[in-house]
């Protein structure tokens, strides 16, 4: 069975804000990354909501299949879904499909332990980005690649990726706990 564990230090090593105008989000907004007052504001200002900001707690997550059999996604290949915004998107690697439409979930929790910004991570490539010695990678997501996670293997989404953060704009500075959730079983 896969056993997919986070890699926590990596997300306290690499945790930083990034301020970003909505101009460059436009295709993180079609895949749902921001928090609703973002889509109230595209909705209620047609002529400046481009210009506003957003205040971003990026990151990296990094997961490892510690188990005893790989990790494949739920859906069956031939019904991911391919996101249009990205073929147009001139600073993105790839174009993409997504095999599993949440991976992950993170949430900010306050000290009452409710959660006040949220942010998820659906996989738009699920491979074997890093593994230990003498593993060898199986999954990669280029050409339509199969995808999915080695016994051993990491599958890495860096703090530069689009929808790699939680916007955290509507949050007043204070203390908050971080909680990631990664979502191995089928319509969990």
């Amino acid at each position: 069975m896969a056993d997919l564990v986070i890699d926590h230090l990596e997300i306290m090593r690499s945790a930083h804000l990034e301020d970003k105008q909505l101009f460059f989000l436009q295709c993180a907004m079609e895949e749902n990354c921001l928090a609703s007052p973002a889509y109230k504001m595209h909705k209620e200002r047609p002529g400046e909501w481009h210009l506003m900001t957003r205040r971003l707690l990026r990151f990296t997550a990094r997961i490892i299949n510690a188990g005893t059999a790989d990790f494949r996604p739920f859906v069956p290949k031939h019904l991911w879904e391919f996101h249009q915004c990205h073929m147009f998107n001139l600073w993105q690697k790839y174009r993409h499909y997504h095999s599993m439409e949440v991976f992950a979930t993170f949430d900010v929790m306050d000290l009452n332990g409710r959660r006040v910004a949220e942010g998820h991570k659906a996989s738009f490539c699920l491979e074997d980005n890093q593994c230990l010695p003498g593993v060898k990678p199986v999954y990669a997501c280029a050409n339509y690649g199969d995808q999915g996670i080695t016994v051993g293997c990491s599958d890495i989404y860096r703090h530069n990726i689009d929808c790699q953060w939680v916007d955290i704009t509507e949050l007043n500075p204070g203390l908050y706990t971080f909680k990631v959730r990664i979502l191995t079983i089928k319509g969990c």
